[in-house]
């Protein structure tokens, strides 16, 4: 830690969707080895990366492409709820475009997806230079 010089905050950059995340694969057959892996998993997590990668994938871009993503998982008036916050940035960091969008855990996927639609109808296809 005490090579560490600054720590960017999320409101100051996004990090690439999925970032951090941590998966484990077994094979589906073998009953004794899922119920084992499924201790290591959780919800909140596998919601916030479904949501950043929804996102990703709507925006049909890859994995250098210049596009953050952080979703959350809190309380909402409703219940539990994802808070996510997608930017697409020209490549050269002249120009973004940065948007939020919030719903039911349950809809991990869809948030994604909206919010990559409504970061497209504010111009990110033309940074990603991809003409979606």
């Amino acid at each position: 830690l005490a090579a560490v010089t600054e720590l960017l905050d999320p409101l100051q950059m996004l990090p690439a969707p999925g970032q951090g995340a941590l998966a484990v694969e077994g094979r589906a057959a073998d009953a004794e080895l899922v119920a084992q892996l499924g201790v290591l998993d959780d919800a909140d997590s596998r919601a916030a990366v479904t949501a950043e990668r929804s996102l990703l994938a709507a925006l049909e871009a890859g994995c250098t492409a210049p596009v953050g993503a952080l979703a959350e998982v809190a309380l909402g008036e409703d219940g539990p709820e994802i808070f996510l916050r997608g930017t697409v940035t020209a490549a050269d960091g002249s120009d973004a475009v940065r948007l939020s969008g919030t719903g039911p855990v349950s809809e991990a996927a869809a948030i994604g997806r909206r919010l990559a639609a409504d970061l497209i109808d504010a111009g990110a296809d033309s940074l990603l230079g991809s003409g979606l």
